[in-house]
């Protein structure tokens, strides 16, 4: 028998509740019997990916823009079209649309040069209330764009200016197309233009240096 006031521990006065009917069995071996149940169940359903948390995808690497390969570079397949009026620059280079364009295979004087203020004066009259039509070929070693321009009644510019005898034909570019329109001594006179054709630079720079001296004194 327990000492007085000694209280007996809390499974045994379960087990005695228990103990005093047979509906109190009952109900323990039903709750161990759903327990088990529940414990078999949860064990059935695991998988051995449930051991593990999911991965996280590794995050994609953001691509870089290429840079622009100019070896690589061809022209676009699609004709580029200006039109419009022109302002004249010199007599082969005019703006239209805000576009500087070189003329297509001829070279005329340059304004420093003997006659390139002609020049300029003969486009000028060739353009005049007129809407040029170019059609762009390419870009030249300046970054100009080169076209082959166009009057309204189908004149082409470049053969225009070359009959003037304000420019010449440059055979690098042009292939020779305009060289039987030139004038008898266009080159006589262009001879700037012609020593450049031929890569006689060093005259340029004699006349160049001419010109800077002539400027100096007459400042001084």
């Amino acid at each position: 028998m327990p000492l007085l006031g000694h209280r007996a521990p809390l499974y045994v006065e379960i087990f005695r509740i228990f103990n005093a009917s047979r509906v109190g069995w009952f109900w323990m071996a039903l709750f161990l019997f759903l327990a088990a149940s529940a414990v078999v169940l949860y064990l059935i359903g695991r998988t051995p990916d449930d051991k593990t948390p999911p991965s996280r995808p590794a995050p994609a690497r953001e691509q870089q823009p290429q840079p622009f390969d100019t070896h690589s570079a061809q022209p676009t397949p699609a004709p580029i079209v200006l039109s419009g009026p022109a302002f004249v620059v010199d007599g082969d280079t005019l703006v239209i649309r805000k576009t500087q364009i070189r003329l297509f295979g001829v070279d005329a004087p340059e304004m420093n040069h003997p006659y390139g203020v002609r020049a300029k004066r003969g486009m000028m009259r060739l353009c005049k209330g007129q809407t040029i039509r170019a059609e762009v070929t390419e870009q030249d070693a300046y970054g100009r764009t080169v076209a082959k321009c166009y009057l309204p009644d189908g004149r082409d510019l470049s053969a225009e200016i070359v009959k003037l005898g304000l420019a010449i034909d440059w055979a690098k570019f042009s292939g020779g197309k305009y060289r039987n329109l030139e004038v008898a001594d266009a080159r006589r006179k262009m001879w700037l233009a012609d020593a450049r054709q031929k890569g006689r630079m060093h005259v340029w720079e004699k006349f160049e240096a001419q010109q800077a001296a002539r400027k100096k004194q007459a400042q001084g």
